[in-house]
């Protein structure tokens, strides 16, 4: 999807997801805006503040790993 990024995250279950996608997004910011000096990269903010997060559950990882790559294709 052209608007989206899917990412399949296995984390300490000492890190909040909130922490973890706050990190993933401040971290990738600065490299985008490092590698891209255009001035639309000086926008207050890179990234919007929602995100979407859910667990696995049972569902083997190869699953979901399939599951993000078909994303790709629709």
């Amino acid at each position: 999807m052209p608007d989206h990024v899917h990412l399949f995250v296995w984390a300490s279950p000492d890190w909040a997801p909130k922490q973890i996608v706050h990190r993933l997004k401040g971290c990738t910011s600065r490299v985008l805006r490092a590698e891209f000096p255009d001035p639309l990269m000086r926008q207050p903010s890179l990234w919007s503040r929602s995100f979407f997060v859910s667990t696995a559950g049972s569902v083997a990882g190869p699953t979901i790993e399939k599951c993000i790559a078909e994303q790709r294709t629709r």
